[in-house]
C-alpha cells in the first residue's frame, strides 16, 4: 500500500524531502504558504548572493586601473541590482515548481495548521496522511529596544528590498548574516558600522580567521565595534541616532539605517503544534536522531527543528527523514557539515576550530598556508587569506579545516568529503591537485602540519 506523506513547508527542506519521498514511491503532497525555496531561495541565501556578486564586479570595475582596465562612470543603478536579484531568486523558484510537478507532488497553497498526529488542515480543508513532515523554516530573530519599531530600523529580509541604497548603515550584530551585508553594502559605497557585544565577529568561526577577517572588512573600510551594546536609537530630524555602550562609555553615531542581523529563529508559532502535543524548547521543535518528534510518525526538520540553520542541512534532514519514514536506513552526518560565508575573499570551514579541539581535550596539530604563497590567489585577490588543517597528534586524521580565501566555499567541499571518508593528512597531501589553483593551497596546509609546506619560508611564524 502505498505510504501518504504531508510536508509542510516547501523550502529546501521541504521540497527536497518532497522530491526524494516521491522517487521512493510514496504519494506526497506539500503545502506551502507563500514562495516555494523558503527563505533561502526568497529573501536569504539566493538574493543575498546575487547582490554581493553584483558589489564584487562593482569593486572589481572601480579598480581595475590596476590590472589595466580603464573604465569611466562606472556606477550603481540600484533599481536595475534589484531587478536581477528579484530575476535570478525567481528563476529559481520557478525552477522548484517545476520540479514538483515533475515528480507527481500534490501541491496545495496555503497555511497549515496541524489538527492530529495525521491531519493537516489546509485553508480550511483537513488531509489525513500516514506521515507528517514538518519544514516550517525560520525567519528574523528581534530584539527589543527603544526605538526597535521605528522607521530605518530594519531586518535582514528588508534589507533586501530598500527602494535606495543607504549612504551610511549600523549592522547590530557581526554574525554571519551580519558580516555579509556590511561586506555587501560597504562594497556598494555605504559607511557601515558592525556593533557587536562579543569580544569577536563571527563567533564560532575559528579566531584566527575572524581575526584575519575583521582586518580585511576594516581595511575595506567597515568600522568594526567589538564588546559594544546598543542602547537605543532616536530619530532626530532626517537621521537615527545610535547610542551603545563600549568600554563602560557612551557612544552615540548617526547613520540612514540600522539593521538588526541578530540571527533567525524556528518559525513554529501559529501552527497548532502546542495543541498537538509537540514537544518544544524555546519554539524550536524537539526530534530525535531520526528527527522525529515525541510523536509518532511526525518528523520536523531543518531551521524549525535544528540549531544548525543552513539550507543544505535542511535538505539532507529532509530527505533522511522521509527516507526513516519510509523504512530505509538514512545516512545523514550531522558532525561535518560545511558552512560558507560570502565575503571577499570567501570564508569556509567544516569540522573542528582549534579552540572546539583544545576545549574538548584533542590532541591535535594544526597547519597554516598563507594564500601570500599561491599562484591564483594573487591572481584573484593580491594573495589575501589562508587555510588551516587542524589533524589528529596520533594518526593525522583531518578534524577540520577553516578558508579565508577566493572560491573558499567551493573548496570546502573536498575538505568535507576528505572528513566523511576519515582521510589522514598524508592522504591529502599524496592527491594530485590541479594547478594554478587556490584549491592546491589545501594540500600546502596539509603539508604545514608538519611544518613542510613547499611554497613558504621554513621555520617562519604564523602571523
Amino acid at each position: 500500500m502505498t505510504q501518504r506523506i504531508m510536508i509542510v513547508g516547501g523550502g529546501p527542506g521541504g521540497y527536497v524531502a518532497a522530491i526524494r519521498a516521491s522517487q521512493l514511491g510514496a504519494h506526497v503532497e506539500l503545502a506551502e504558504s507563500e514562495h516555494f525555496g523558503g527563505a533561502c531561495l526568497n529573501v536569504g541565501c539566493i538574493p543575498t548572493k546575487a547582490l554581493l556578486h553584483v558589489a564584487e564586479l562593482y569593486q572589481a570595475m572601480l579598480h581595475g586601473n590596476a590590472v589595466g582596465l580603464k573604465a569611466d562612470d562606472v556606477r550603481v543603478d540600484w533599481p536595475s541590482v534589484l531587478k536581477y536579484k528579484d530575476k535570478v531568486a525567481a528563476r529559481l523558484v520557478k525552477g522548484v515548481e517545476g520540479l514538483l510537478k515533475a515528480n507527481g507532488v500534490t501541491v496545495h497553497r496555503g497555511h497549515a495548521i496541524m489538527r492530529d498526529a495525521r491531519t493537516v488542515e489546509i485553508n480550511g480543508a483537513p488531509i489525513e496522511s500516514d506521515t507528517i513532515l514538518l519544514a516550517l523554516g525560520s525567519e528574523p530573530a528581534k530584539l527589543m529596544f527603544p526605538g526597535a519599531d521605528l522607521p530605518g530600523v530594519i531586518d535582514s529580509t528588508a534589507a533586501l528590498s530598500l527602494t535606495k541604497l543607504p549612504t551610511s548603515m549600523v549592522i547590530l550584530g557581526g554574525g554571519v548574516i551580519g558580516v555579509e551585508f556590511a561586506a555587501m553594502f560597504s562594497a556598494f559605497g555605504c559607511k557601515v558600522t558592525i556593533i557587536e557585544i562579543l569580544p569577536q565577529i563571527l563567533p564560532g568561526v575559528d579566531g584566527e580567521i575572524a581575526k584575519e577577517v575583521r582586518k580585511e572588512i576594516s581595511r575595506k573600510g567597515v568600522t568594526v565595534l567589538t564588546e559594544t551594546r546598543l542602547t537605543e536609537v532616536k530619530e532626530r530630524g532626517m537621521q537615527l541616532w545610535v547610542t551603545a555602550v563600549m568600554g563602560g562609555q557612551l557612544q552615540e553615531m548617526a547613520t540612514d539605517t540600522v539593521l538588526v542581523a541578530v540571527g533567525r529563529r524556528p518559525r513554529t508559532r501559529g501552527m497548532g503544534l502546542e495543541k498537538a502535543g509537540i514537544h518544544m524548547d524555546r519554539g524550536r521543535i524537539t526530534v530525535d536522531k531520526n528527527f522525529l518528534t515525541n510523536i509518532p510518525h511526525v518528523y520536523a526538520i531543518g531551521d524549525c527543528s535544528s540549531a544548525i540553520m543552513l539550507a543544505h542541512v535542511s535538505s539532507a534532514q529532509g530527505m533522511a527523514a522521509v527516507e526513516h519514514a519510509l523504512g530505509h536506513e538514512p545516512a545523514y552526518f550531522g558532525n561535518i557539515i560545511p558552512a560558507c560565508i560570502y565575503t571577499s575573499p570567501e570564508i569556509a570551514s567544516v569540522g573542528l576550530t582549534e579552540e572546539q579541539a583544545r576545549a574538548q581535550g584533542i590532541a591535535y596539530k594544526a597547519g597554516v598556508f598563507q594564500l601570500a604563497g599561491n599562484g591564483k590567489a594573487i591572481i584573484e585577490s593580491e594573495g589575501k587569506g589562508m587555510i588551516k588543517v587542524i589533524a589528529g597528534a596520533v594518526y593525522g586524521e583531518i578534524l577540520g579545516v577553516h578558508i579565508f580565501a577566493p572560491r573558499a566555499t567551493d573548496i570546502i567541499t573536498e575538505a568535507a568529503l576528505a572528513m566523511r571518508l576519515e582521510a589522514t593528512v598524508d592522504e591529502l597531501i599524496s592527491t594530485i591537485h590541479a594547478h594554478p589553483t587556490v584549491g592546491e593551497a589545501l594540500v600546502e596546509a596539509a603539508l604545514a602540519v608538519d611544518g613542510n609546506a613547499i611554497h613558504w619560508p621554513p621555520g617562519e611564524k604564523r602571523r
